[in-house]
């Protein structure tokens, strides 16, 4: 059966996977070699060096294209190396108009290094279709986080893309939030999806690694040049522990997005929220627009503390037993975390604040613990307060 048949919870323990050909090993082996034997110079079974290619590391990119519908992927050694990736695609002089509620790791990565080498970066409200009015000769790349981190706006993939091919720009899409489980991008028009494959595709908080999926051949066959002439790949240890997490993808996702809906509804009914975001909710940026694009609606999940500064906010935290207080999201066990302070410390004060990334702001990455326990841990954390 053509695996482009198969529903998305067939392709994420099958998709683009073959039992190994020589021992028929149902998992694909860990191939910890650097280097490949050759019967004649030139002359070779389809791998030369493990940074142009690996075994383990091409299963797990064949993954992730048959998951997001491509045809094509790559592997790196995280997510922003595969960020680094793609906007190693522009040259000086190009323009990237982005999303202004972005994960802050990509707004250095664009502010504080690519713009030094004469690319611009340009970042808007991509909430409606004023945005298109930033587009210029020169902009290169739409670059779009949905649901966006940490204020989970949901944007319209199918419409960005509209934008981007009339001004002859690739349309990029980080996928991270939700997965290719709850949303396709590339299918709704995206160039080039791309994962921060740490989070949810990993799933059990034990690896790093970036990843790129496309349709075309050739946004691909330079995907893969600069892949291998920058040498920013991923281990095949590391490559073997993503397939593992990527096969109980859809299993883990579906409790993930019931608690997330749990806790959502729990904290818009607590006194001592200002706020809660999270797509589901009506009235939520976005909400109409996941309703369109997005099977479910995640499992993350932020809120703003009632007349709260940052001490309250820190000490309600910090007072969480089964949320762990900690970077990152997306594995089996439930995290906190303070944007401001932690993930997004590097986007100047005045520019988050403006999208509503305050002192007061907390994020939630809903496990799959038994959600009981969630709830009674946020009720306890803050009665702090």
């Amino acid at each position: 059966m053509d695996h482009k048949d198969l529903h998305i919870e067939t392709l994420a323990i099958h998709g683009g996977q073959h039992p190994d050909p020589t021992t028929g090993a149902v998992m694909p082996p860990i191939y910890q070699t650097s280097t490949y034997a050759q019967e004649y110079p030139g002359k070779h079974k389809g791998f030369e060096y493990s940074r142009s290619q690996n075994p383990t590391r091409y299963a797990l990119e064949r993954s992730i294209a048959s998951l997001e519908g491509g045809e094509y992927g790559a592997a790196f050694g995280s997510g922003l190396a595969a960020i680094d990736c793609m906007l190693k695609f522009l040259s000086p002089g190009d323009e990237v108009v982005a999303c202004n509620d972005l994960y802050g790791g990509t707004y250095r990565l664009f502010t504080k290094v690519f713009s030094d080498y004469g690319i611009k970066f340009t970042f808007v409200d991509m909430s409606d279709e004023r945005w298109s009015s930033h587009m210029s000769p020169n902009t290169k790349m739409v670059w779009m986080e949905t649901p966006t981190n940490p204020m989970l706006n949901v944007l319209d993939i199918a419409q960005a893309s509209s934008v981007a091919k009339a001004h002859g720009a690739m349309l990029v899409v980080d996928n991270t939030f939700a997965t290719p489980y709850l949303q396709r991008p590339l299918d709704l028009g995206a160039d080039v999806v791309m994962h921060s494959g740490t989070k949810y595709l990993g799933g059990h908080s034990d690896v790093v690694l970036g990843l790129l999926a496309t349709k075309d051949e050739k946004i691909a066959e330079k995907m893969y040049f600069i892949q291998n002439a920058s040498g920013a790949i991923l281990g095949p240890m590391d490559s073997f522990i993503a397939l593992r997490g990527i096969k109980t993808l859809h299993v883990r996702m579906d409790r993930h997005c019931e608690n997330g809906e749990a806790v959502a509804k729990f904290l818009a009914n607590h006194p001592k929220v200002a706020k809660v975001y999270w797509p589901g909710l009506e009235g939520h940026n976005g909400h109409e627009a996941a309703k369109r694009q997005m099977k479910k609606f995640g499992g993350m999940v932020s809120f703003t503390v009632k007349d709260a500064g940052f001490e309250a906010t820190a000490e309600v935290v910090s007072a969480m037993k089964v949320f762990t207080l900690a970077e990152s999201l997306g594995g089996v066990e439930s995290l906190s975390g303070h944007p401001a302070s932690m993930t997004h410390a590097s986007i100047p004060k005045e520019a988050r604040e403006k999208v509503g990334v305050t002192d007061n702001l907390v994020r939630l990455s809903v496990g799959i613990e038994h959600v009981e326990d969630l709830l009674a841990d946020l009720t306890q954390a803050l009665d702090r307060i």
